[in-house]
């Protein structure tokens, strides 16, 4: 499996999410390939000014968390939203479990998801949704307008697939993007890397 959620679908709708799949390879690439790069005589952190950035959404109880909300203190962030079938859960359920498994240290960095569906997924429903993983999850929303910032800053693929009946589905980035304490991106983990490397992974970002 891919880092990109794959309901099935057939016929056009097929033809459409595998030119949605080549865009999200073409940004996975060039992200891999920025985030070994380094400028000669540049020892600055590339990676801060292309990925991460100011954004403004809204949490479950109705208050506004921005980037500087989250600043000086690590996080990793998550984009998906609160019907995925597999990938959302299965994530969320994974970093609980790896912050338990770091102990103390656990509570050195926050958990943040951010839902791209909108339409669905209001702030009291999405409170609901992350208080199921039994850890401090922070749930964020907001219009239209401010997901498409925070998307651009994170350089986060999502899009919706209609399904049968009029319902739909959302293809996204199921990278967990990790930030360090001053908002610089401090890499990735991947939906299909073990815990071992993860956990390895968070334990840098909160050293």
């Amino acid at each position: 499996m891919s880092d990109i959620d794959q309901p099935a679908s057939s016929g056009i709708l097929t033809l459409v999410r595998w030119a949605s799949w080549l865009a999200v390879a073409i940004i996975g690439v060039g992200t891999l390939a920025f985030s070994f790069w380094q400028p000669a005589g540049n020892s600055s952190s590339v990676q801060a000014a292309e990925i991460g950035g100011p954004f403004a959404l809204t949490a479950p109880d109705g208050t506004t968390v921005t980037d500087k909300t989250l600043a000086g203190k690590p996080f990793a962030i998550f984009f998906g939203f609160t019907r995925c079938p597999d990938v959302c859960p299965t994530s969320l359920s994974r970093m609980a479990r790896l912050r338990k498994e770091l102990g103390p240290d656990g509570m050195a960095f926050n958990i943040v998801f951010v839902s791209v569906d909108p339409e669905h997924d209001k702030p009291g429903n999405l409170g609901s949704f992350v208080e199921l993983f039994g850890t401090p999850i922070i749930g964020l929303t907001g219009t239209e307008p401010q997901l498409a910032q925070i998307k651009q800053g994170y350089k986060v693929f999502s899009a919706k697939v209609p399904q049968p009946g009029g319902d739909y589905t959302i293809d996204h980035t199921a990278a967990i993007y990790l930030m360090s304490a001053t908002g610089e991106f401090a890499g990735t983990i991947g939906y299909q890397e073990s815990d071992a490397e993860a956990l390895e992974k968070l334990k840098r970002l909160i050293k």
